[in-house]
């Protein structure tokens, strides 16, 4: 099936930097459309964070282009993508925390990949609190669950979710590829259908906004084309900067068609 993507970053109303990272890639096979999409959101002194985001773009894109033509020819693909991503995500972990060693500073980025398969499934790779949604024309669903101490807290009932919005732990990950000594992704499998949208975001596009109001700007009867899509998710990034969040804030809105 086809998709219309868009997507935008922003650095936001504080940051010296922009310290997140996306992208989406896409295929034509000879059973159709294969589509993948990725955010990081960095972490990191000064620019570092946008260097851990970075570089695991760009050792996801190589991947794409590189490794996936071959592991799509293969019986059972979904099975065959994780293990190649989850060999790839922990040797970003080595790579990056060694850099950090070498150069004594601590870095590291969050990682939510999405990919779209010709067959009708989805695969999701997650580590952090960025998040991938589904977004149907009746409802809004988190398909993924953030790695954070306030979320464990929640789920443990030891917090609600009005005390999580103000507990000062907000932000504190579990785990964090570069910034963990181990990191276990979690893989998130599922179906997609025509009409659907899916959406990626790192924290920063969520904190001030409702799913709610996610839901009335990006329901797929209200984005047609990707120039309506494009203009609702600046649209949403400039009213969360006007709502005075102080993170980088970054979205991809994929519509299936």
């Amino acid at each position: 099936m086809p998709f219309n993507v868009e997507m935008h970053t922003d650095i936001g109303i504080r940051k010296a930097t922009n310290q997140d990272s996306i992208a989406y890639k896409e295929a034509q096979t000879d059973k159709g459309t294969i589509l993948f999409a990725i955010i990081c959101d960095g972490m990191g002194g000064l620019a570092k964070g946008e260097l851990a985001s970075a570089t695991i773009i760009r050792a996801f894109s190589e991947w794409f282009e590189n490794e996936l033509p071959a592991q799509l020819s293969c019986e059972n693909i979904t099975d065959e993508v994780r293990y190649h991503w989850d060999r790839l995500i922990k040797k970003l972990n080595q790579d990056i925390a060694e850099y950090g060693r070498q150069n004594r500073i601590q870095l590291g980025s969050t990682i939510t990949a999405m990919l779209f398969l010709e067959n009708g499934t989805y695969l999701i790779a997650h580590v952090g609190d960025s998040r991938a949604y589904k977004i149907t024309n009746n409802n809004i669903e988190i398909l993924t669950e953030d790695q954070t101490v306030v979320a464990r807290e929640i789920k443990m009932g030891r917090l609600t979710a009005e005390q999580a919005e103000k507990d000062p732990r907000r932000n504190v990950l579990l785990q964090c590829v570069g910034a963990s000594k181990t990191v276990e992704p979690v893989y998130i499998r599922g179906s997609y259908s025509r009409g659907e949208e899916y959406m990626l975001c790192s924290d920063g596009f969520r904190h001030v906004i409702s799913a709610n109001e996610i839901h009335q700007a990006f329901a797929p009867n209200h984005n047609n084309d990707e120039k309506t899509m494009k203009y609702n998710i600046v649209r949403m990034i400039e009213l969360i900067k006007q709502r005075h969040e102080t993170d980088n804030i970054s979205s991809i809105l994929i519509k299936v068609i």
